[in-house]
């Protein structure tokens, strides 16, 4: 008499071998690993999840400071509070996803050895995780922002319902860059060191800490393929009104963003198949 089983492993062989159905399947555990993420992530901390609110803002606060103040790179017509507040809130949430992600394979490999389940699973929840954080650092962001709107200082305009679209936006390029490189690293250990480094880089290459006024017209369409420019530039002109949304560069970082997901994926795929040889 044949049995007929819910599950059935096999060995992947393909280059894309990524079941979204599988993961969907797995939905529960995407859950228990977003709460696990949160709960350890501020675990035995004092403040607890207040550090989701205490880091972006003594980054503002320098920021305004040094590039605001002293080397005078915001944007005019703005608080310089609120226009470095914009930019570190978006930021973190995409560097987050970067940063955590790109550890999926070396500090997850004890569970990934042990039992079977679609490995994407973790850095999707890597990136919910983080959507809880970003959360609360936009309601602290919209409390500023309400405040210097009663006084006339700022106005909200009809591209802020663009953000959910800049939100999957960020959570994708964040997804897409840190599994290709969580993806080197079982096999390329330096690269892990350069994370934190690059990332930085990265960052001073985004409008964050200054005005994108201040980039020469002949380097502009260069500085646009950076694909996280045009999504700081239209987060600041959503809910500030400085700058302007340009729609052609936009659909640009939207491409860059699906190229590198995709190659993510392809070598996420590849790698998870041998990656506890190397790990």
């Amino acid at each position: 008499m044949s049995r007929e089983f819910d599950t059935v492993i096999k060995p992947k062989t393909g280059w894309f071998d990524i079941k979204l159905k599988e993961v969907w399947a797995y939905r529960d555990l995407i859950v228990l690993f977003v709460r696990r993420n949160f709960v350890s992530h501020y675990k035995q901390t004092v403040l607890g999840p207040l550090w989701a609110i205490i880091q972006p803002l003594l980054t503002t606060v320098v920021f305004t400071v040094v590039f605001g103040s002293i080397a005078g790179l915001a944007a005019k017509g703005v608080p310089s509070f609120l226009f470095y507040l914009s930019g570190t809130v978006a930021w973190s949430y995409f560097s987050s996803c970067l940063t955590q992600t790109a550890d999926t394979f070396t500090g997850n490999a004890a569970i990934l050895g042990k039992v079977y389940f679609p490995r994407i699973v973790m850095p999707i929840s890597t990136v919910l995780t983080n959507l809880i954080s970003f959360a609360i650092q936009f309601a602290m962001f919209a409390a500023f922002l309400a405040y210097y709107a009663v006084k006339g200082d700022v106005s909200v305009n009809r591209y802020a319902l663009m953000l959910p679209i800049l939100v999957v936006h960020m959570a994708l390029l964040g997804l897409g860059t840190g599994i290709i490189i969580s993806a080197l690293t079982t096999k390329y250990r330096d690269l892990k060191m350069l994370i934190g480094f690059g990332v930085q880089l990265w960052m001073y290459a985004t409008p964050v800490a200054y005005d994108i006024g201040i980039i020469p017209q002949k380097y502009m369409s260069l500085y646009m393929l950076n694909p996280m420019t045009p999504v700081i530039n239209t987060f600041r002109y959503a809910f500030l009104g400085v700058g302007q949304f340009e729609l052609n560069y936009y659909l640009i970082s939207w491409a860059v963003t699906a190229a590198i997901l995709f190659v993510g994926v392809i070598l996420f795929s590849r790698v998870e198949k041998t990656f506890m040889d190397t790990v």
